[in-house]
């Protein structure tokens, strides 16, 4: 509907520009739900925007664009009100073909062709292959594959995928921290470092090392621990202890070395695998950092910038200019040592999606990668992309309750709650949808016992409640032998003059808006307050209606209502991945 005011006014704008009266039509025009209906349903302040451009009072030219606007059966009243404001009253013919499009459309209502089928590339969680996923980093999957739905459902080409950082100090120090265990599993007396990986999925992990290849990763331990410097609380440092050890253990294992890495990796990428798959998240493509710079693409890519003249030496290292693209400081590309930065590493990857095809690029990061957003962005710019094509949406915490009591999370020291857990706890469904429920700038403290509750107070509860209680309404009409005709229940429609109806029919027709708004601001958080507020509309008109009455024509008209309600929160619940239950 709200696509239809804006053609209707466009079309007003274009004719006043023909005769003379518009310098120009906006690209934009901006219409919106109204708060409060006496407003009418639906309200643009165009003339507002427009007013000064044209040295015009805006209420006289908001009565110019009304007495031009085309005639329209969807439209029942047009008022001029306040400054300058245009509201539009809908007919009761507008909420009909609401209900004619949803029960028409089925799961494509809500759906558009806005994004025209460009390409684009959605990255998210990549969590580093340390350790099983956390609580945490449940908010960054689920939030990033329910954006790539609702990209989807307005007409983008979606790829979705994770950035596997399978390189770097990171990894040597899970490989490490897994093979000590497993030395200390052969009876070895190994004292673990300050800065090892300690969850007992280390443990796990070695385990099954040993269990498949026995002791072809042993060594004497007194040659791995001779002449190494001091740890932590020793005296020592525990950074300087760790790459000491690292270093250590790559000389004494060989190539043996990277069959322990491989082995770890693949144990902790396929959990990952597994944990995402059973919360509904999947990847096109899980593109591993490892073998990317084994290519020439990154050196390609200092090489370019260098040739644009945005590189300079500085004591002995490569520095990227990035102060020249908006960035507060010069960036490290190549250390003094010759070693590339995952700096570097990151420039290449974020050109590789381009290079790619992708048309937009959405990275989806935890907000601690707050101050990496400029510095790709620069990079990006550097070497001929516009940086609007890079959108960074960054994920706030999330605090987990149980009860009153405060859960702390540590993946290195091993005492965290996994995403795993949590499903086990409250469900895929309810995670998914707490997840959601806020921007993604904004922090969640996560109530696990509100998530688990069957009552009114828990969303999800309370909207899947509306869909069983719909479904419910249905048998009753099968058990009774009613024959539901939905075509007659479509020619009556004018029968549902109740508030209640009146309420449903405006918010049924609100829902292809609040999707594309929901996709193109990158906000999950409307649709599941969309639902909660359809769900409310139901509920208030459950408790106050009859819907299997005597009268045949009222009864289809108000068993289509429901018809319509059911396929709407359908819909929503695919885009959401949660179930539709058909019994609570």
């Amino acid at each position: 509907m709200k696509l239809h005011i804006e053609t209707l006014i466009q079309s007003a704008l274009r004719a006043l520009e023909q005769e003379g009266e518009l310098k120009a039509v906006p690209a934009f025009i901006q219409v919106d739900a109204t708060k409060n209906k006496q407003h009418g349903d639906y309200a643009s302040n165009i003339a507002l925007l427009l007013a000064k451009l044209e040295n015009k009072p805006p209420r006289a030219l908001a009565e110019q664009i009304v007495s031009k606007l085309p005639a329209s059966a969807r439209i029942k009243k047009i008022e001029v009100k306040g400054p300058g404001f245009i509201n539009f009253f809908l007919s009761p013919e507008a909420f009909h073909q609401v209900v004619s499009a949803i029960l028409t459309e089925r799961n494509q209502y809500g759906r558009s062709k806005i994004g025209r089928e460009k390409q684009i590339l959605v990255e998210f969680l990549s969590s580093n292959p340390t350790g099983p996923l956390h609580v945490g980093h449940g908010r960054n999957a689920a939030l990033g594959d329910i954006v790539a739905n609702l990209l989807e459902a307005i007409g983008f080409k979606v790829h979705r995928e994770y950035y596997v950082n399978d390189a770097g100090r990171q990894m040597d120090i899970l490989t490490v921290s897994i093979w000590l265990r497993y030395l200390a599993l052969l009876g070895q007396d190994i004292m673990l470092p300050a800065n090892a990986y300690r969850g007992e999925y280390i443990i796990d992990i070695a385990k099954a090392i040993y269990a498949k290849h026995h002791d072809e990763f042993v060594i004497d331990s007194s040659d791995l621990l001779v002449d190494l410097p001091k740890d932590e609380p020793d005296g020592g440092d525990k950074e300087i202890y760790i790459d000491a050890l690292i270093k250590r253990a790559k000389k004494c294992l060989g190539n043996r070395y990277v069959s322990v890495f491989d082995l770890g990796l693949a144990a902790i990428l396929g959990d990952i695998r597994n944990d995402l798959s059973e919360f509904g998240v999947n990847y096109d493509q899980w593109f591993s950092e490892r073998e990317f710079i084994k290519s020439d693409r990154v050196d390609h890519i200092i090489t370019q910038l260098k040739e644009h003249g945005d590189v300079y030496e500085r004591e002995g290292a490569l520095w990227f200019r990035s102060t020249n693209y908006g960035d507060e400081k010069d960036r490290v590309i190549v250390r003094s040592n010759g070693e590339r930065t995952y700096f570097a590493h990151d420039i290449a990857y974020h050109i590789n999606k381009f290079e790619r095809g992708f048309d937009l690029v959405v990275d989806i990061f935890g907000s601690d990668h707050h101050g990496y957003v400029p510095r790709i962005k620069a990079a990006i710019e550097a070497l001929g992309i516009h940086p609007e094509r890079l959108i960074y949406l960054l994920v706030q915490f999330v605090t987990l309750y149980r009860g009153h009591e405060q859960v702390q999370m540590s993946t290195r020291g091993g005492n965290f709650v996994t995403l795993r857990e949590l499903r086990e706890e409250v469900g895929s469904d309810a995670a998914r949808f707490f997840y959601v429920m806020r921007k993604a700038e904004q922090h969640i403290d996560f109530d696990l016992d509100l998530a688990k509750s069957q009552s009114h107070d828990n969303p999800v509860y309370y909207i899947q409640y509306a869909y069983a209680r719909i479904c419910s309404v249905f048998r009753q009409c099968a058990e009774r032998e009613i024959i539901y005709d939905e075509a007659q229940g479509l020619s009556h429609l004018q029968l549902l003059v109740e508030p209640h109806e009146q309420q449903i029919l405006n918010t049924l027709s609100q829902y292809p808006d609040m999707i594309r708004r929901a996709a193109l601001n990158y906000e999950p958080c409307l649709l599941t307050t969309y639902l909660r507020e359809l769900a409310a509309d139901f509920h208030g008109y459950y408790n106050a209606h009859q819907f299997l009455t005597d009268d045949h024509a009222l009864r289809n008209a108000r068993l289509t209502l429901l018809s319509s309600v059911k396929q709407t929160l359908a819909n929503g619940f695919s885009l959401l991945r949660i179930e539709a239950k058909e019994e609570m």
